[in-house]
């Protein structure tokens, strides 16, 4: 009799133990449906979040890409403005690129706190930026008088980031120096080891320090540190953005500071090897360094595909500063890619917010069509996200421009795919355009 209420004992345990158990693997499914629910939300919200930050990119910096060109066009236009009028345009312009600066760095930090921003994490030749930056920011020093050492490293020095990320970190450190330095000072940019495997490169100035509390809201969002009402001009987001883009690249970033003895702001990165070249690279890079003078037998020719016509004359003024140039344009891409193989322009500059078809899909229709395949194609667009300059690169533009033009660059640009063009044209590929006077 007490074997079998024992017996009886066991079944009923066993069989709650059971029920215990699917019901407890039926709240684990339950559970893990809702996770799954909201990763998907979370998934869609920010991919909405990055659409929306195009979108607005792409919507601001339209009207400033209007506002800084035709500014640049008058400043060096023929007559010269007179000395009120200079003073006006270099107002609207330095409000102008300040402007582009906030629109950058909101949406880079947007980027970086949605998980949104790619580094390409690649092998820098640490001597060969720091010469960059030097080149870059030498221009801020003289005018304000601060005096810029940089070192000279006895050995090749490589270290493992972003190249373009790291230059961006790099600019704002030397710039904040600069800015925020005593008159006649000075800044000091050194290098060293401080531990096994990792490189400091420090940023030494000679303005006021900062306190300890100061030190301790230097990475807040729009926090100048009672800089506001200054005259030197800033976003309070530069140090923000600098600090997440370091510690993306596996790096740190800090700061030493005495209050009246200045500030050195520093970062680490890790130490790589130097890169190994193939001959197929070392091949690449001498065919990028051949140059071929223009013969000044013929006009060459731009083909411009733009719908907006603000962008359109500017353009065209920019051009009419190019007796080599004749420029003809199209106002969407179905009528760009009819005058392209048409006319066999040598250069094609097209938009990527075009209305009918992109200019992506312009420029692949372009790329396969054996007649236009070889005219070098440069993207010129408002869409400045880092994710669309790199599907852009990737799609096959020789070069992506954006919006507003920065009339140096854009020159640069044209002049490169003119001179590719010419290279082409000598090699036998492609035949002569016609006239489309």
């Amino acid at each position: 009799i007490i074997g079998y209420l024992l017996v009886g004992t066991d079944n009923t345990a066993r069989q709650a133990a059971e029920v215990e158990r699917a019901r407890l693997d039926q709240v684990l499914r339950d559970k893990n449906a809702d996770l799954e629910l909201a990763r998907a939300a979370a998934d869609k919200a920010n991919l909405a979040k990055s659409e929306f930050l195009s979108s607005m990119s792409h919507e601001l910096r339209s009207p400033l890409n209007a506002i800084l060109g035709f500014a640049q066009l008058i400043e060096s236009g023929d007559p010269l403005p007179t000395p009120t009028q200079r003073a006006s345009i270099e107002q609207i312009l330095r409000a102008g690129w300040y402007l582009l600066e906030l629109i950058n760095e909101v949406l880079d930090l947007a980027l970086i706190e949605s998980g949104r921003l790619s580094l390409s994490r690649e092998t820098v030749a640490l001597p060969e930026l720091l010469q960059d930056c030097q080149t870059l920011i030498e221009p801020l020093a003289l005018k304000k008088e601060i005096h810029l050492y940089f070192p000279q490293l006895a050995k090749p020095c490589f270290v493992g980031a972003d190249r373009t990320r790291l230059k961006q970190v790099m600019i704002n450190l030397l710039s904040n120096a600069i800015k925020y330095n005593r008159q006649g000072g000075r800044v000091d940019v050194t290098c060293s080891e401080p531990t096994g495997g990792r490189v400091r490169i420090g940023v030494q100035d000679t303005g006021e320090g900062l306190s300890t509390e100061k030190i301790s809201q230097l990475f807040q969002p729009f926090n100048r540190l009672g800089k506001e009402d200054s005259e030197e001009e800033g976003t309070g987001i530069g140090l923000v953005v600098s600090k997440r883009l370091i510690e993306q690249m596996e790096g740190t970033i800090g700061v030493i500071s005495t209050v009246g003895n200045g500030s050195m702001f520093w970062i680490e990165l890790a130490l790589m090897g130097p890169p190994q070249l193939d001959d197929s690279g070392t091949e690449m890079l001498l065919s990028h360094t051949i140059r071929v003078n223009a013969t000044g037998e013929r006009v060459r020719t731009l083909l411009y595909v733009e719908d907006n016509r603000a962008n359109m004359e500017l353009v065209e003024q920019l051009i009419a500063r190019r007796p080599d140039i004749q420029l003809f344009g199209a106002e969407d891409a179905i009528r760009g890619i009819a005058l392209a193989r048409e006319h066999l322009p040598d250069v094609i500059l097209l938009d990527i917010n075009l209305p009918g078809i992109s200019g992506l899909q312009a420029l692949k229709i372009l790329h396969d069509d054996p007649a236009t395949t070889h005219i070098p194609v440069l993207a010129l667009s408002a869409n400045a996200m880092p994710r669309d300059i790199e599907r852009g690169l990737a799609a096959g533009f020789l070069r992506y421009l954006t919006k507003p033009i920065r009339v140096v660059d854009f020159m640069v640009g044209l002049d490169n795919a003119l001179e590719l063009a010419q290279q082409r044209r000598l090699a036998g590929l492609g035949r002569q355009p016609f006239d489309v006077s």
